[in-house]
């Protein structure tokens, strides 16, 4: 695409002074590290922005991708055609309020935990060392050590068409990574999350003993989007993919983690078809020697 197809998103941009970028490699803003270049990357600052921006991409047929902390996504090695909406470090405020807490969708959950155990507000602590930002998280509904999003959200401000509404928890249909954001393609602005006053020490030291559990147990040395596979109905991908004996399986730069088999790494400058080829690999095996049908919980983008 021409880039003079872009002069009204450029305009946009310019009008709520958002940064744009062109050419912008999607491996810089992914935790695979992987990711070619995209045509136009714009960094919401603002609500307001994003609302525009997404009703000229919808209005002019312009293909567009929302991405956060890109913790989630594996972005294809040919890069992405269309515009990039980046909700990351400039729309990402973070307020507390007595037991809640208000922040933008660009926020990271690491720091929305900081703020819970700088006030006191326990609840949270399940989310510490979730390298994505609360928007996603949400869309997501991210979870670990036995606690999920949806335990602590209150609300969240979303994009419907031209108009930014609130959404109760109780609509957000949350259950084992997935809500109705996706379905609905609706665009997360703002979440409000309520928790409760609690002993800062203790939550510090429950904080600290789940990073510590991640670091045991999880290749964090390497570049990587997290648990690749959902977990099974009644059992564990990693559990599977180990017995399967696809520790190690490697294709090109990319490998199942010999330190949990639920992970695939970006060990030795993976590319996105290194990481597909792995992937691919090791669904196959595992429906050939369980019957188990593996599904990514990684977001392909392409």
């Amino acid at each position: 695409m021409n880039c003079n197809d872009y002069s009204k998103i450029e305009q946009i941009a310019a009008k709520h002074n958002a940064t744009i970028l062109y050419g912008e490699e999607m491996k810089h803003h992914t935790t695979f590290r992987i990711g070619g270049p995209c045509d136009v990357m714009v960094n919401v600052n603002c609500a307001a922005v994003l609302v525009e921006l997404l009703q000229e991409c919808k209005n002019s047929g312009i293909k567009y991708y929302i991405v956060g902390k890109g913790s989630n996504i594996l972005v294809s090695d040919e890069g992405l055609r269309g515009v990039v909406l980046h909700i990351g470090s400039d729309f990402s405020s973070v307020h507390v309020d007595g037991e809640s807490i208000e922040c933008d969708a660009g926020a990271s959950l690491i720091s929305v935990c900081q703020a819970a155990l700088e006030n006191s507000l326990q609840g949270l602590e399940f989310a510490y060392g979730i390298p994505g930002s609360v928007g996603g998280a949400v869309y997501m509904n991210a979870g670990a050590y036995g606690g999920e999003m949806k335990d602590v959200v209150l609300s969240c401000r979303y994009i419907d068409g031209d108009e930014i509404k609130e959404m109760p928890v109780y609509r957000m249909g949350l259950g084992y990574r997935k809500s109705i954001f996706a379905d609905k393609n609706y665009c997360i602005v703002s979440v409000k999350i309520k928790l409760k006053k609690g002993d800062k020490k203790e939550i510090k030291n429950q904080m600290d003993t789940l990073m510590q559990k991640r670091k045991d147990k999880q290749p964090l040395e390497y570049p990587s989007a997290g648990s690749t596979f959902k977990r099974p109905e009644g059992d564990f991908a990693g559990r599977l993919i180990e017995v399967c004996g696809l520790k190690g399986t490697a294709c090109g730069g990319a490998e199942v983690s010999t330190k949990h088999a639920g992970f695939v790494i970006n060990k030795n400058n993976a590319t996105c078809s290194d990481v597909l080829g792995v992937i691919e690999k090791v669904k196959q095996t595992v429906k050939k020697e369980t019957g188990v049908e593996l599904h990514c919980e990684v977001l392909h983008m392409e």
